[in-house]
């Protein structure tokens, strides 16, 4: 600590634009900033814009962002007196608060005892229920097979969702529809929630199927105060990730908004919670129910700072380092209507959203009154195939929805991005779709209902493809259903360019990019990645639509096809093994 009330020097344990967006608020309150950084982001823009900046060895998000070990060395070798987690990695790690406090330093987060009841879903849920908030059936606690998953959808019906109790985002989340699928579901949840959280806890929740998705922003201080900052809607997403947030929500009753602010400040206080959180609901006829609370900052908070006029980033600061919040509750009032567009590197087409990492050749955001961006890139700077594939958020504001929207499409017009393909077509898409502009949409609205991939054309990046045909392929690998669509026969020896084919009309199944393997035989890696399963052996007999390994890349899985039917010789890969484009991973004859 300096004389300031405030930190003398805050090491900012994340990267991409949360860590730009932690940086920019430091400079703001003269705090001096510590980035750290992976060998892939040794010239990012967090980096560049940091005070300071300390490596941490290695590419791989185990390796580096989630390494309490590297972070804790960065943060006594820059002498920091605090620091941020951003939101993901280690946001919502007690392994991380406790280094931290223990090393006689501030994280800047709710204390360790909030984080291990409300970070994992099952103690949370218990939580909420001594705390009188409704909640969808769940499990009594963890759960660790697939007769665990039947024996709840006995008792409760289908179908269930399986998710990891650390963690969000739609990680470690899988959907079971009937017992069938129950044990390939609770394997593949473990496997990703450990990826990502470290944690491969997992637990059930009935899973509803046509609900809004409304969170409540709360902030509290060390002097016993906690207060919401109104309500987000976040409903339109795919594959359980958000796409477009909006503030505040409107269609829900002024009853229904005031009673879910109730029970989000009872819940935050009854856990002693510190700092900001979001306490997550689903909402279905004007009733709603707990879903999980994010002890942490979400990436959708911009949009409260917009209609409140609260900086959320400063307001952490301020509340970790002992002062009371800078505003009381009676004081907050929302101001018009904004709206948050995630714009990923990933190809839309056809609603598959699959991930395309590679270099920014322009980075051009839009300006305009009530237009706000915030990146973690600028031109020249390669989206990495380790992480996350957000290049930045595109915020408007306006006096009420419908204006919000129309700036939006126009921000959005303006936004140009070359290099990669984004999803600035579904956005657009979406925000002229007669449901979205009637509020109409629900959770699953986006892959369902809303049949958008008719309205998504090629991403500019790519050659158009030909003609599709109608989908022949439901695969299920570790637990996730995939729609393989049709490949052009490629030339001999090269990989085939994937070319998408919708679902068949009506599906309410997940889809998700597929790719084949050549018919010469040798199925190469499609792009850069880590091998996330393989499901094929070496004796195996395979069919050419047969999905023999997924791919991991910027935290999707992407299935990959035979290409040719035979008899499995080779197998060049395993789980964890990162690959590049052109790589061989299996050979059949």
């Amino acid at each position: 600590m300096t004389g300031s009330p405030l930190f003398g020097k805050v090491l900012v344990a994340n990267r991409g634009e949360i860590a730009v967006r932690v940086i920019r608020a430091c400079r703001d309150l003269g705090i001096t900033s510590v980035a750290v950084h992976s060998d892939a982001d040794a010239d990012a823009l967090h980096v560049r814009l940091a005070d300071e900046a300390y490596a941490l060895p290695g590419t791989s998000p185990a390796d580096t962002y989630l390494n309490v070990d590297m972070i804790m060395k960065a943060l006594s070798e820059s002498e920091a007196c605090a620091v941020h987690p951003g939101y993901g990695f280690l946001s919502e790690s007690t392994v991380l608060a406790e280094a931290v406090t223990k090393a006689g330093k501030v994280f800047i987060g709710p204390p360790t005892e909030a984080i291990s009841v409300m970070g994992s879903k099952v103690t949370a849920r218990q939580a909420a229920e001594r705390a009188g908030v409704p909640l969808v059936p769940g499990s009594d606690g963890p759960v660790t097979s697939g007769d665990d998953v039947r024996a709840f959808g006995d008792r409760h019906g289908y179908p269930i969702a399986v998710k990891a109790s650390y963690g969000g985002g739609g990680r470690g989340m899988r959907i079971v529809r009937d017992g069938a699928e129950a044990d390939e579901a609770v394997a593949a949840a473990q496997r990703e929630a450990q990826a990502y959280f470290g944690q491969p806890e997992i637990y059930l929740e009935r899973y509803l199927e046509r609900p809004r998705h409304v969170e409540v922003q709360i902030v509290a201080d060390t002097h016993g105060g906690v207060i919401s900052l109104g309500n987000r809607d976040c409903t339109v997403q795919r594959r359980h990730q958000k796409l477009i947030e909006e503030a505040p929500c409107t269609v829900i009753s002024d009853a229904t908004r005031r009673a879910m602010d109730e029970a989000a400040v009872a819940l935050a206080a009854s856990v002693g919670y510190v700092g900001a959180g979001t306490v997550e609901f689903l909402v279905e006829d004007d009733a709603f129910y707990f879903l999980e609370m994010n002890t942490r900052l979400q990436v959708e908070h911009p949009v409260t700072e917009l209609v409140t006029g609260v900086d959320l980033v400063a307001e952490q600061i301020r509340v970790a380092a002992g002062l009371p919040l800078s505003i009381r509750a009676e004081d907050v009032v929302m101001r018009g209507h904004a709206l948050e567009l995630r714009i990923n590197a990933e190809d839309p087409t056809s609603g598959l959203f699959r991930p395309t990492p590679g270099k920014l050749t322009e980075l051009r955001p839009p300006l305009g009154f009530g237009v706000r961006f915030d990146g973690g890139y600028e031109t020249g700077d390669t989206v990495s195939e380790y992480y996350d594939g957000l290049i930045g958020k595109l915020i408007v504001h306006a006096q009420d929805r419908p204006a919000a929207i129309a700036r939006a499409r126009r921000a959005l017009s303006e936004l140009r991005v070359s290099g990669v393909a984004t999803t600035r077509p579904a956005h657009d898409a979406v925000l002229g779709h007669p449901e979205f502009v009637g509020d109409r949409h629900h959770t699953t609205w986006l892959e369902t209902d809303a049949d958008l991939a008719h309205a998504l054309t090629p991403a500019e990046t790519e050659a158009a493809a030909p003609e599709p045909v109608a989908d022949r392929s439901l695969v299920v690998v570790a637990g996730r259903e995939y729609w393989i669509p049709y490949h052009a026969e490629p030339a001999a020896g090269a990989a085939a360019p994937p070319q998408a084919a919708p679902p068949p009309s009506g599906s309410s199944r997940r889809r998700s990019a597929g790719m084949a393997g050549s018919s010469d035989g040798i199925v190469r890696a499609p792009m850069q990645g880590t091998i996330a399963a393989v499901s094929a052996q070496v004796g195996s007999e395979v069919g050419a639509d047969d999905v023999v390994c997924v791919l991991e890349a910027m935290k999707m899985e992407n299935p990959v096809t035979a290409g040719k039917a035979g008899r499995v010789t080779e197998v060049r890969v395993t789980v964890g093994a990162g690959v590049s484009p052109g790589d061989t991973l299996l050979v059949i004859e």
